[in-house]
């Protein structure tokens, strides 16, 4: 399986930056890690290998990004505000240099996006803001509503960054529209931790008249073993 390992120092963030990728060609897909995870956290628990056939196919070319939650959300150092400042900057650069690249590699005008936990979080929070540049969105339990992430400044930009806020209250047609056009699933356990906050999401979505699918897995948890089963099997229904 063809793999790649690439590493670039990028000024939107002002540090190097790290990211492993997978495959050829098809639609890319940007695979989100864990809270804190690193660009192999993927790799090291199987969820490459059992993509595999996807990729080798030529349906999916995978694209695993570095965490950067530790400037971001999971930074004791500063307050809220910052950390929603600089989870702006990510979302910039990762729209700048690493979407606008994937779709250049492989000559595709849209992404898929997905991710595990914090993951699923960043995996929805991207495909819900930039809903044109998204074909699909799978998130495995996520949470999203980000006053988990913060102690108690939920300013404008926070809000704007707290799908089961924005998406509660959107009225703009254009990101509407986009947002419906979009394949959505929102996939968890039984006994997810983050089960809740799936059922969230999706009664917003349904009364906004998004299409959307809940998936929640009997007897499942937060952990590898559902996610590594559940992204495969979302991945089977593409066309």
């Amino acid at each position: 399986m063809l793999e790649h390992y690439h590493k670039w120092y990028s000024g939107r963030i002002n540090k190097e930056f790290e990211m492993l990728t997978f495959g050829y060609a098809g639609i890319p897909l940007l695979l989100f890690p864990t809270s804190m995870g690193s660009y192999y956290q993927y790799k090291d628990f199987g969820m490459i290998a059992r993509l595999e056939w996807f990729i080798q196919q030529g349906k999916i070319k995978v694209y695993c990004p570095d965490s950067y939650d530790k400037e971001s959300w999971y930074n004791k150092q500063i307050d809220d505000s910052q950390k929603v400042q600089n989870h702006l900057l990510f979302d910039d650069f990762l729209l700048n240099e690493v979407v606008y690249r994937a779709m250049d590699e492989t000559k595709k005008q849209k992404i898929i996006t997905a991710g595990c936990s914090l993951g699923g979080y960043h995996a929805v929070n991207l495909a819900f803001r930039h809903p044109d540049k998204v074909s699909h969105t799978f998130s495995l339990s996520g949470a999203f509503d980000v006053r988990i992430l913060i102690d108690s400044c939920f300013d404008e930009a926070a809000y704007l960054n707290s799908p089961v806020d924005y998406m509660a209250n959107l009225t703009n047609a254009w990101y509407l529209n986009h947002i419906n056009q979009m394949g959505i699933v929102l996939g968890c356990g039984e006994n997810d931790q983050c089960k809740s906050y799936n059922f969230q999401l999706a009664n917003i979505l349904q009364n906004k008249n998004i299409g959307h699918w809940l998936d929640v897995r009997s007897a499942a948890g937060h952990d590898w073993s559902f996610w590594n089963e559940a992204l495969p099997y979302y991945l089977s229904f593409l066309k």
